[in-house]
């Protein structure tokens, strides 16, 4: 039999990266003559990428963004996120004793993030959290990303996992959609980035504290 293997996106699930996204959304924003805009205005986007986060920062202001523009303050806004990706991202409360926990029953660890790979590498890298994860796979790892389904098995196949013994966790409808999709279950957490809340999605649990994690998971997958 397989054992078990437990597939957590990033920003939102394993760590609190609002800050920093923010801080970096609003320096690329100002420096191009529009106005910073609020944490909670932005907040919900984090979950479809910083290209959206621009966007939406810029149509909240009433003005439009071409694609060529929108390249350019991308570019601008990872130069500035890479060099200030851990300032204020932590890792949300509870987490650490949850991976700790997983790791020593033997647990195949892995992420699934739409984050380009290298940012969440470097992320995991700078808050000292690699070791626990066997594979870290970002938007650009594959040819296709979140909420495409293989994207989800592509990380588990590289974990040398198997679907039919894998949990996904997330905090937005792309999670959601992803592990729905891939005919896997998935503990939803209410603490991350979402337009939509994850109880009013059918997740198989759903968790507001990491406390919670271990007994959800044992529910949807007994060891």
């Amino acid at each position: 039999m397989s054992r078990q293997t437990v597939v957590f996106d990033l920003d939102g699930t394993l760590i609190d990266t609002a800050p920093d996204l923010i801080l970096a959304t609003n320096h690329v924003l100002e420096n191009a003559g529009y106005q910073p805009v609020s944490p909670d205005f932005i907040r919900p986007y984090i979950s479809y990428g910083t290209r959206v986060m621009i966007t939406e920062g810029v149509k909240h202001q009433g003005r439009e963004i071409s694609s060529a523009h929108l390249d350019e303050l991308f570019s601008e806004l990872i130069t500035f996120y890479s060099a200030n990706i851990s300032v204020a991202s932590r890792p949300f409360p509870g987490l650490i004793d949850v991976l700790d926990t997983l790791r020593a029953r033997g647990t195949t660890i892995a992420i699934c993030t739409n984050k380009l790979e290298a940012m969440a590498r470097l992320l995991m890298e700078q808050l000292k959290l690699t070791s626990y994860f066997t594979v870290i796979t970002g938007r650009d790892t594959f040819p296709i990303c979140k909420p495409d389904p293989e994207h989800l098995f592509g990380a588990i196949r590289l974990a040398d996992g198997a679907p039919r013994h894998s949990v996904m966790v997330g905090d937005s409808t792309t999670d959601h959609a992803t592990a729905k999709a891939a005919g896997i279950p998935i503990i939803g957490v209410t603490f991350g980035y979402t337009d939509i809340p994850m109880t009013e999605l059918e997740c198989d649990a759903t968790i507001s504290h990491y406390d919670d994690f271990l007994p959800a998971l044992d529910q949807i997958m007994p060891t």
